[in-house]
């Protein structure tokens, strides 16, 4: 699931990332990145540490 592929990317790169990087990491389209990290936030297995950055809590 697209969910899976965005959390491993946050978990490798070790550092917040911005949508459109971690889209570009995975390989998926923006919109479904933005999705994604909508549905981790919600779960509790990302973060936003600062506007507009991601990472894997």
């Amino acid at each position: 699931m697209n969910e899976e592929k965005v959390f491993e990317a946050l978990k490798k790169s070790g550092a917040p990332m911005k949508s459109a990087e971690i889209a570009e990491a995975t390989g998926l389209p923006k919109a479904e990145v933005d999705k994604a990290i909508k549905n981790l936030v919600k779960a509790g297995r990302a973060e936003s540490p600062k506007r507009c950055f991601y990472a894997a809590k």
